[in-house]
């Protein structure tokens, strides 16, 4: 049964990813279309693909055959939150890779490197992994322009904040890092070999999208976007 679900969460996988990149070729017509309804209306989507991909990511990662045992997954599984369940995953790896049931996963319990590592995968998710969660959380409900707080009595300003600041640009930035970072936590779980030989390429190239994401212009990204777009309109105008 556990492997059947296992191929449940790869299709569904699949299926998400060609959905977001689905998503993102009609937000990129819209933007270059100037099409400022429906860029937001995408925009949303993507978001909350992103959000579904994070957390049917997480159900793979749980049932690889290399990977947790069924006693361990049920601990990951007790954590009520995704983003806790993130950590958890995280947490439980590192035990087992340097075999510390109890102890704090710090020097001298592990060595200085793992422990720079640990705690950069811990930070990751809380800063690029918990928005696109919270964010999906409230697109799932309906709430794509107002995010309302717990008792729907006003809206949830944090949250529209987030909402609201996102672009198609972003997205795709995040969505690299956020497979990024799984890709990560995938090798520590499955392969912890692979893991420690591969870490600082996969995690440099999380830290080069994070410096994309910062710094890249979205208003020179539109802009390209909009002159391709003439550019197309003129040479069919020059054919005809």
């Amino acid at each position: 049964m556990t492997q059947k679900l296992y191929k449940y969460h790869v299709t569904n996988l699949q299926s998400l990813e060609i959905a977001i990149k689905s998503t993102a070729l009609s937000a990129r017509k819209a933007i270059s279309e100037q099409n400022g309804n429906s860029i937001e209306s995408f925009v949303r989507l993507y978001a909350f693909l992103l959000g579904a991909w994070a957390e049917t990511r997480l159900g793979k990662l749980l049932l690889e055959r290399a990977g947790f045992s069924s006693s361990e997954r049920r601990k990951v599984l007790e954590e009520r939150r995704q983003l806790d369940q993130w950590n958890k995953a995280v947490d439980i790896a590192f035990r087992k890779h340097f075999r510390i049931p109890r102890a704090k996963l710090e020097p001298p319990n592990i060595p200085h490197t793992e422990s720079h590592r640990y705690l950069s995968l811990k930070e990751t998710i809380d800063i690029h992994l918990k928005p696109v969660i919270s964010v999906r959380n409230k697109l799932a409900h309906g709430q794509w322009i107002y995010p309302l707080n717990c008792d729907a009595s006003n809206v949830e300003q944090e949250k529209y904040n987030l909402i609201n600041k996102e672009n198609l640009l972003s997205l795709q930035f995040k969505y690299s890092i956020v497979k990024t970072l799984a890709d990560i936590i995938h090798d520590l779980v499955v392969s912890p070999p692979t893991f420690d030989r591969d870490f600082d390429q996969r995690f440099n190239r999380l830290m080069n999208t994070v410096n994309n994401l910062n710094h890249r212009s979205y208003d020179e990204y539109t802009e390209s976007l909009i002159k391709k777009h003439m550019r197309g309109i003129e040479k069919r105008k020059n054919k005809s």
